[in-house]
């Protein structure tokens, strides 16, 4: 007797979920097309005169597999071995592999944003915003395609993350 083949895994969320995510939240946002950008530098590239905070995104793991999501302003210069313990991590912190990242929030290098904590279904990553980045509105993020950019008030970043079953860690990197 044959055993069952596993459910199919679920596909993860396209920039038109996030959209109608987004608006059954009541959260207006505006976003723009643009080529693919993979860097900070291309971003400030090809943005123009797009307006607020711009943002970079590190998806991070220490040795035991715990995954961390950490959104920073885009000029920040992050000491991974100084944050380790700012995050709770056990051990040193890495970046978290191609694989590892489409497997647990769906997007691939160049596509790491907070709005892909949507896909992050079982709840495996600790999401830390940069408390610099919340005082600017509107906050600039890749929604699930680095060609496109989705501008969003930060109350209303919270709110999604929230409503995706997470609760953002403020973190002061001034101090």
């Amino acid at each position: 007797m044959d055993s069952p083949s596993p459910p199919p895994a679920t596909p993860p969320a396209t920039p038109t979920d996030l959209f109608a995510r987004l608006d059954q939240l009541g959260i207006a946002y505006k976003t723009h097309e643009h080529p693919p950008l993979f860097t900070v530098e291309d971003s400030k590239r090809l943005r123009g005169e797009l307006p607020g905070g711009h943002c970079k995104n590190l998806f991070l793991r220490d040795k035991k597999r715990s995954l961390f999501l950490l959104v920073v302003l885009e000029d920040r210069a992050i000491d991974l071995k100084g944050l380790r313990d700012r995050l709770g991590a056990a051990g040193n912190l890495s970046f978290g592999s191609p694989d590892l990242l489409l497997e647990v929030l769906g997007v691939t290098p160049g596509g790491v944003t907070p709005f892909a904590l949507i896909n992050d279904r079982q709840k495996r990553v600790t999401v830390f915003l940069d408390k610099k980045m919340l005082v600017m509105d509107p906050l600039n993020y890749h929604p699930l395609s680095n060609a496109m950019t989705t501008a969003i008030r930060p109350d209303d970043l919270l709110r999604f993350i929230e409503s995706c079953g997470h609760t953002p860690r403020t973190i002061d990197l001034d101090r």
